[in-house]
C-alpha cells in the first residue's frame, strides 16, 4: 500500500489544496470525485497511470483498499487512545446505550426486528395499504370515475379492436400499465419508503448488520451486506448497485444471486402479503418458504465460491429519533424516482404485452411456460402472471393480486404461484443491472440458474401445501 500510495505522489504535479498523501489514499478508496479532478488537473495520460496502480493493488489483496486503509486507521486509533485515555470510573449507561444493546442482542434485537416486520411492514403496508388504500383507489376512483371515460372515449375514436387494446384492452395502457402502477402499487410503495425512511433514519440499520452478521458469515456474507438486502426490499435494482460495497467479488456475486432469487421489491412483497395473507397461513408458509430458500442457496453458494470467509467493518451511528423533515424528504425522493422511472416502465411493458400478443410472440412464450407451470400443478393461466414478472417483478405480482380480487385464483395454488413468482427470474432492469456490475457471465449463470430453480420450488412448496392442508394448518 505505501509503495502505490508513493506511486501515486510522483505521479501528481498540480495543487489540490492539501496533501498529495491524502489525493493518493482518496484515489485507492475509490472516490470518484478526485478521480475527476486528477485526471482535470494532470490529464488522460497520468489519470491514466493512477488508475493503473489503483488496478494492481486491487488485484494484488483479497481485501479491497478501502477495507485495508479503514483498519489501519482504526488500530491506530485504538493505539493513540490507549495511550493518553485512562478511565477511572466505569461511565453510566444512558436509555440511548441501554436501547443500542437490546437492539444488537439475539433474543431481544431478533424481536424487535419480528415486531417491526409485522407492525410496520405487514400491518401498515401489507393490510393498510395494500388493502384499504388499494381498494378505495381501484374500485371507487378509477373504476367509477377514471376508467369508465377513457374506455367511452377510445371506444368513440378508434375503430379497429387490434389498435384499440393498445389503450384500453385486457393489457392496454390505460387499463392495466397506468391502473397498477397507480391504484394497485403507488399505495403501497408509498407506505413502505415511508416505514423504510422512518428505520433508515433512526440509526437501526448499522445494528440490524451488527444483529445478522453471525447468520450472514454462514451464507458467505458479512453483515454489512444486510445493507443491500433491506434496499432490496425498496428496490432490486438499486440494491444490486449498493453491493459494490462489499468487500470481495465473491460477496458481491452472492449478495446478487440472493437479491435476484430471494428478495422481493417493496411494491411485490406489499402485494404478496396483500395477497397470501387471504389463504389462511398461507403468509406465514410463503415468507418460511422464500427465507430457506435464501439460506440454503446462500450457503450451498458460499460452500461452492471458492476464496476467504468475509470479515465485518461498519461504523454504528447514534441511536436518534428520526425528525419529520428527514423522513418526508427521504419518502419523496423515492416517490419521486418511482412516478418517474418505474411507471413509464410499466406503460413500456403495456406495450411490449400488446405487441407481443399480435405478433403471437408473447402466446409463444406463455406456452412455453404454460409446461412448467402444469408441471407443478397450476392452472396455465398462471404462466401469463409470471411472465408479467419478468417486465417487472411488482408487475407480476399486481397481476396475481388482479386475480385473486377476480376470484380465479385461491387457496393452495394462489400461494404456490406466490413462491414462484418471489423466486423467478429478476426483472429486466435488474437485470441489466447485474450485467453491468457482474458482467454478462455471471448475470447469464444466475438467471439460467433461477429460471427452473424457482419451478422446481412451486413443485416442492405445492406438495408441502397439500400436506399441510391435510392437518388443517393452510386452507
Amino acid at each position: 500500500m505505501e509503495e502505490a500510495i508513493a506511486e501515486i505522489e510522483d505521479c501528481l504535479q498540480a495543487d489540490y489544496g492539501m496533501s498529495k498523501r491524502a489525493i493518493a489514499l482518496l484515489l485507492l478508496q475509490g472516490d470518484k470525485e478526485i478521480e475527476g479532478l486528477v485526471e482535470a488537473k494532470e490529464g488522460e495520460r497520468v489519470a491514466d497511470a493512477v488508475r493503473r496502480i489503483v488496478r494492481e493493488v486491487k488485484l494484488g489483496g483479497e481485501r479491497s483498499p478501502l477495507y485495508r486503509i479503514t483498519t489501519a486507521r482504526q488500530r491506530l486509533s485504538e493505539y493513540i487512545a490507549s495511550k493518553v485515555v485512562e478511565q477511572s470510573a466505569p461511565k453510566p449507561k444512558t436509555f440511548s446505550d441501554r436501547l443500542n444493546d437490546w437492539l444488537i442482542h439475539p433474543v431481544w434485537g431478533s424481536l424487535f426486528l419480528l415486531a417491526l416486520l409485522y407492525f410496520g411492514f405487514y400491518q401498515f403496508v401489507g393490510v393498510f395499504a395494500a388493502g384499504t388504500l388499494v381498494e378505495f383507489l381501484e374500485d371507487t376512483v378509477f373504476g367509477n370515475y377514471i376508467i369508465p371515460p377513457i374506455e367511452r372515449f377510445f371506444n368513440w375514436l378508434i375503430p379497429w379492436e387490434w389498435l384499440r387494446d393498445l389503450f384500453i384492452g385486457d393489457y392496454g395502457i390505460f387499463t392495466l400499465g397506468i391502473r397498477y402502477a397507480i391504484a394497485l402499487l403507488l399505495p403501497i410503495v408509498t407506505a413502505f419508503f415511508l416505514v423504510f425512511s422512518l428505520v433508515e433514519d433512526s440509526g437501526y440499520f448499522p445494528r440490524l448488520a451488527l444483529l445478522v452478521d453471525r447468520l450472514f458469515k454462514g451464507i458467505g456474507l458479512s453483515g454489512r451486506a444486510v445493507i443491500p438486502m433491506v434496499l432490496g426490499f425498496g428496490c432490486d435494482t438499486m440494491a444490486t448497485l449498493v453491493t459494490r460495497i462489499l468487500e470481495t467479488r465473491r460477496e458481491r456475486i452472492i449478495a446478487t444471486l440472493l437479491l435476484a432469487l430471494a428478495v422481493p421489491c417493496s411494491a411485490q412483497l406489499g402485494v404478496m402479503m396483500a395477497t397470501v395473507s387471504k389463504v389462511k397461513g398461507g403468509i406465514l408458509v410463503w415468507a418460511l418458504f422464500v427465507f430457506a430458500v435464501f439460506l440454503l442457496v446462500g450457503f450451498l453458494t458460499a460452500k461452492l465460491l471458492p476464496g476467504e470467509p468475509p470479515r465485518f467493518f461498519i461504523e454504528v451511528v447514534p441511536l436518534r429519533l428520526p425528525r419529520l423533515e428527514n423522513v418526508l424528504v427521504k419518502t419523496w425522493t423515492r416517490l419521486q424516482w418511482y412516478l418517474l422511472e418505474v411507471t413509464p416502465l410499466f406503460i413500456l411493458a403495456s406495450v411490449l404485452i400488446w405487441l407481443g400478443r399480435i405478433t403471437h410472440l408473447f402466446d409463444l412464450v406463455i406456452a412455453a411456460l404454460s409446461v412448467p407451470v402444469q408441471w407443478i400443478g397450476l392452472p396455465k393461466e398462471m404462466a401469463t402472471v409470471i411472465l408479467f414478472g419478468f417486465f417487472r417483478r411488482d408487475y407480476g405480482a399486481a397481476g396475481l393480486l388482479d386475480m385473486v380480487e377476480k376470484g380465479t385464483i385461491s387457496g393452495i395454488d394462489l400461494v404456490t404461484t406466490a413462491i414462484v413468482l418471489t423466486l423467478f427470474v429478476p426483472c429486466i432492469a435488474q437485470f441489466l443491472m447485474m450485467v453491468r456490475e457482474q458482467g454478462w457471465r455471471v448475470a447469464f449463470v444466475i438467471f439460467g440458474f433461477i429460471l427452473p430453480f424457482a419451478f422446481l420450488c412451486g413443485f416442492i412448496a405445492k406438495h408441502l401445501l397439500m400436506w399441510l392442508h391435510q392437518f388443517g394448518l393452510v386452507v
